[in-house]
């Protein structure tokens, strides 16, 4: 199997950014094609009640890739620091426990949920009119949640491993087999939503495959090592999982963020404009990963190049990528903000007719959603570096202000202040606070810097 070599130490640390980012965002976007793919099948083939009910169970998603992400960015951070010091067993001990650790977080809630799926529904705030189709997509949803974890760390850990293009090529195939297998059950064969749940998790059961077998077969440097079971082994497991814990926190508390968006955005809509309220918002929410994408595939490409340096101590390499990973995020930012803005009538009519009650509630909000963009793509890599550079209170501390200190308060105080337009403006007020914060923690950092400088 073809492998990229990659210096992390000496090729300027652009051309590594670029070398990473482009694999990275195109795998990362396939993804999330599937997933606004799947709407339009959704949309055109069952209805915005079909949307609705996605939209609903996909906190769950959004909750489970978290912890994937979560212990893929630790391990990945704590591997990357262990290879550059030469301790290559050590690395690769921390991806098997990793590994293993998901599998069993995975495996049982979501033996509870099967056994449970309209209490599950009930839970996620489905109404009685959506209840039935929630239940039916949960079925047949809730087995992709252990898949999806296992792509979120091997992803982590394959691009480590020097092969950027074998991880953009996991979603890719995940992508494609989704894609196919969801037009073909939902018209062809008529399966409704169970048909757009179970291509879902055809889709990625395949792309974690690939990943598992490139570990167990084909890693240069991180292939999976023997587990000890001893009670010693397991005391020091736990030790290193709680480490890539710590250090990917953030990371999770990224995906939760997303999933707080969709659980709270879902109760205001349904509150303020009812079942069609919340097919707007799911319209818009089929958008979401690809901002999100953007933002993490910047700050993923950046983090094995910063990390890397940051444990030889390479201040200089580590400044300027992420100079160029903040410049990057802001000018994504603009380009989708723009896009949102200017063209939310063709958005939208992919997934609906814009004759459709919750397409024309979509339209009107789309504009004042998008200005959350350029703020939202910044924060995410803000937040990559600090994990980079194993600071794991900045990083959880800003994780913490956009996904729950300003955002809960924003969904609930913003509609009751400013009428509709509050409940499209939440996000934008919640990331735009953490930026200021932001802001304001770099100017006390730079100040402080600039102090001992002179006292020198």
């Amino acid at each position: 199997m073809k492998r990229d070599a990659i210096d992390l130490g000496t090729v300027k640390v652009f051309t590594l950014f670029k070398k990473y980012f482009i694999p990275t965002l195109f795998g990362m976007l396939s993804m999330s094609a599937v997933t606004a793919i799947d709407g339009i099948f959704v949309g055109h083939g069952i209805g915005s009640d079909g949307i609705a009910a996605i939209n609903i169970c996909i906190p769950l998603l959004m909750l489970f890739t978290g912890v994937g992400l979560m212990v893929g960015a630790g391990s990945s951070v704590v591997a990357s620091i262990q290879l550059s010091r030469g301790k290559s067993k050590a690395a690769r001990i921390n991806v098997t426990q990793a590994i293993l650790f998901v599998t069993v977080v995975a495996l049982i809630p979501s033996v509870l949920m099967m056994a449970y799926p309209s209490a599950t529904a009930r839970l996620l705030g489905a109404s009685e009119h959506l209840a039935p189709l929630v239940r039916e997509y949960l079925l047949w949803f809730v087995p992709s949640l252990m898949f999806q974890m296992w792509c979120s760390v091997c992803l982590f850990i394959i691009r480590l491993d020097g092969a950027p293009r074998l991880a953009m090529m996991c979603n890719v195939a995940a992508a494609l087999i989704s894609v196919l297998l969801g037009w073909l059950f939902i018209f062809p064969l008529g399966w409704g939503l169970m048909g757009a749940a179970f291509a879902a998790t055809i889709g990625l059961f395949a792309g974690g495959i690939i990943g598992l077998v490139y570990l167990f077969r084909f890693a240069r440097k991180l292939r999976f090592y023997p587990v000890k079971w001893s009670v010693k082994s397991m005391r020091l497991s736990f030790r290193n999982l709680g480490y890539q814990c710590r250090i990917g926190s953030s990371a999770l508390l990224t995906e939760a963020t997303l999933a707080t968006l969709m659980f709270v955005g879902n109760q205001v809509f349904m509150k303020y404009l009812g079942d069609n309220g919340v097919g707007a918002f799911g319209i818009v929410c089929y958008y979401i990963p690809f901002v999100f994408m953007v933002g993490n595939a910047i700050a993923q490409s950046a983090q094995p190049i910063i990390s890397y340096n940051f444990g030889l101590g390479y201040r200089s390499r580590v400044v300027a990528t992420e100079r160029i990973a903040l410049l990057t995020s802001v000018v994504s930012g603009g380009i989708i903000m723009a896009a949102f803005t200017l063209f939310p009538h063709i958005l939208v009519g992919l997934f609906i007719s814009p004759d459709n009650p919750a397409a024309r509630i979509a339209i009107a909000g789309y504009p004042y959603f998008s200005a959350a963009f350029i703020f939202f793509i910044l924060n995410l890599t803000v937040i990559g570096y600090y994990q980079s550079v194993e600071r794991v209170k900045p990083a959880t501390f800003l994780a913490l202000l956009r996904g729950f200190i300003f955002l809960i308060p924003s969904f609930i105080l913003l509609p009751q202040a400013i009428g509709t337009k509050g409940i499209w403006l939440a996000l934008c007020l919640s990331e735009m606070l953490t930026t200021l914060v932001i802001i304001v923690i770099y100017s006390r950092v730079t100040r402080k810097v600039c102090l001992q400088q002179r006292t020198e």
